[in-house]
């Protein structure tokens, strides 16, 4: 359950329990409570804009080269770079051809022996291939129909580029099947189109091959569909509602019938969820949340949908492993006519909603906007967000994650910080209620990456290499291009992925675990590392343990805040227990005291943050290496 192998998170776990005193030192807590020295404000240089990290990549490609790529021959960045293997014995040619896509933004491998082509296409997986016709041991068209032969390699692109000027060859070579025909000498611009657009052509037929618009069994609009439907209507759609349905107890369901029987038994909800809503469109979002939008429902009746969606759910006879089963779901619910800029606003109310509903005895919450006597103050904070936004205004603040045991690893949490025209700072906590209800998380999680990658790369180049946690949305990691742009900047400055630290919260990642694991699917060979925030056990977070490759959990406050109950001691000592058990490590959060600290060491937590260990500040100065006494 890691982005990294195994092996490697094995690595981070800290010394065996045998090794550990049962107690802390004398005077353990008291170097952090008062002689840590104050924190020096450093300024931190303006960072490019979302724009910026997204094309960094093709950005650096163009410098390399300026007189053969431009815009049009450029790789952007809103999907994964190009992949292109190139088999040529003549090595001019194909270091001229690999220089060519190279400088265009894309990854290139050469192959000089045709016979070696198969292993490399299995070891690089590339987008498309580049053939020489006449090669020693092995023609250009026998290597083709060879690569045909493999059913997992029969769709993917194969262009010819060879000096042969025989008219009849290139029909011979279409023959063969391949797919396009280049004679050398080329021009580095028609080669980087041809290629370009081979693979663009390529690339949208396998995703509309995968994406499905609807599901066969239920019914219902495919997730990636639906999202796309919403981000058309908005800002426009001030009508109707969107409802967020969530079935409870799925964990202890997975967990007592297994996955296949879970996987069937949700199938059969998302067809329930199908004919409930009607005409209207409804799809399933996560593996227990279903979302319903109903464009036309008049204001009187929201209420009444998330009850009839309630109910259907709690008098519908399922039948699992033989025998009837009743389930029961929560509905939030919000409605449109309160304006929202764009579909991730709209759906962050529906989230809101969702939550407030699970902690309601009726199951049903609406999303409720900020009061009257709080709107001018929300305009006013959103002004200032929008003019921070334009003039690079945000900062980060850090905070150290130091290992109770010990050790000289370096690594902080990131924060981030809106500085306004006046000086005046403001928490994340006070500006992201509001850039929810404006649209701008992901803009704001796109600079806040955009930072803390810098800041890795600066400390890499001077030697002092640390481990950075970042906060990001859920829904953020999910934008399209948004993986392949964080990837890109870390090959280009020479990030280890390991030194990145995905920071998600608990009740996001509950709604939108399906991205994360895609998100989660494409940062695996880079090594980056996932963390769950803000846990708390119950039987809806006990899924994420199961669903998420991740490497650490931090603990929601509700445990240091209540570290003197007995009953919230033991809930979190089972709780380090099992995250150990799966390999995880814990972070204890919103450590003030001494007193919290040495519970927490006792329950078996693995690091600590806090204000006893050091306040959130500008600078990265805190001694991990003289952090034990």
């Amino acid at each position: 359950m890691s982005f990294t192998a195994p092996q490697e998170r094995s690595s981070f776990t800290g010394p065996p329990a045998t090794v550990r005193a049962e107690y802390p030192p004398a005077a353990y807590w008291r170097r952090w409570g008062g002689d840590a020295p104050p924190p020096v404000a450093v300024a931190l240089e303006p960072e490019p804009s979302a724009e910026a990290l997204e094309q960094a990549a093709a950005e650096q490609a163009a410098a390399e080269s300026p007189d053969i790529v431009n815009a049009e021959a450029t790789s952007t960045l809103t999907e994964s770079a190009y992949r292109v293997l190139i088999v040529e014995d003549d090595r001019s040619q194909a270091l001229f051809a690999q220089s060519v896509l190279r400088n265009a933004g894309m990854e290139v491998q050469v192959v000089a022996v045709a016979g070696e082509a198969m292993a490399a296409i299995a070891g690089f997986h590339p987008d498309l291939v580049i053939l020489d016709l006449h090669m020693p041991g092995m023609s250009g068209t026998e290597l083709i129909g060879y690569i045909r032969r493999h059913a997992e390699h029969a769709q993917m692109p194969v262009v010819f580029l060879t000096g042969d000027t025989d008219p009849e060859r290139q029909a011979e070579v279409l023959d063969s099947g391949a797919d396009d025909y280049l004679r050398k000498p080329v021009r580095p611009r028609n080669l980087i189109a041809t290629v370009q657009n081979r693979i663009r052509r390529a690339r949208a037929l396998r995703l509309q091959s995968q994406e499905v618009r609807r599901h066969p069994t239920t019914g219902l609009l495919g997730r990636s569909h639906m999202l796309k439907r919403l981000g058309g209507l908005f800002p426009a759609q001030r009508s109707g509602a969107i409802h967020f349905l969530l079935v409870e107890g799925s964990a202890a369901l997975r967990d007592r019938y297994g996955y296949a029987a879970f996987d069937a038994l949700l199938t059969e909800a998302g067809r329930l969820v199908g004919q409930l809503a009607g005409e209207c469109d409804a799809s399933r979002l996560n593996d227990n949340t279903f979302v319903v939008y109903a464009p036309d429902l008049p204001a009187e009746q929201h209420g009444e949908w998330a009850r009839m969606l309630r109910d259907g759910f709690s008098t519908h006879r399922f039948e699992l492993d033989g025998g009837p089963l009743r389930l029961r779901a929560c509905v939030g619910y919000v409605d449109l006519a309160h304006g929202f800029s764009d579909a991730g606003a709209a759906l962050a109310a529906a989230e809101e909603a969702l939550r407030q509903a699970r902690n309601e005895p009726i199951a049903i919450a609406a999303y409720q906007p900020p009061r009257e006597a709080t709107r001018a103050e929300t305009a006013a904070l959103l002004i200032e967000l929008q003019e921070a936004l334009e003039h690079n205004r945000l900062e980060l603040a850090f905070q150290p994650i130091v290992a109770v045991m010990g050790g000289e690893e370096v690594q902080y949490q990131t924060l981030m910080r809106l500085r306004g025209d006046n000086g005046r700072m403001r928490t994340a906590a006070e500006v992201m209620p509001v850039a929810e209800g404006a649209g701008l998380v992901h803009e704001i999680d796109r600079r806040t990456m955009a930072m803390a990658l810098s800041v890795l790369r600066d400390r890499i180049r001077s030697g002092r290499a640390a481990r950075l946690f970042v906060p990001q949305a859920a829904r953020s990691l999910g934008h399209d291009g948004y993986a392949e742009s964080i990837l890109a900047v870390l090959r280009r400055d020479g990030i280890d992925g390991t030194r990145l630290v995905v920071d998600v919260r608990l009740d996001d990642a509950l709604i939108y675990a399906v991205l994360l694991r895609e998100f989660c699917q494409k940062m695996v060979d880079a090594g980056v590392r996932l963390c769950l925030s803000q846990f708390r056990v119950n039987s809806e977070s006990e899924t994420l343990l199961a669903q998420l490759p991740l490497n650490y959990l931090r603990l929601s406050p509700y445990y240091a805040n209540g570290i003197e109950q007995p009953g919230v001691q033991e809930e979190m000592r089972v709780l380090i227990d099992r995250a150990h058990q799966l390999g995880l490590q814990v972070i204890g959060q919103h450590v003030e005291n001494p007193q919290t600290a040495a519970t927490l060491w006792l329950s078996g937590i693995d690091y600590l943050q806090g204000d006893l260990v050091q306040r959130a500040a500008n600078a990265m100065d805190f001694d991990f290496q003289h952090s034990l006494l």
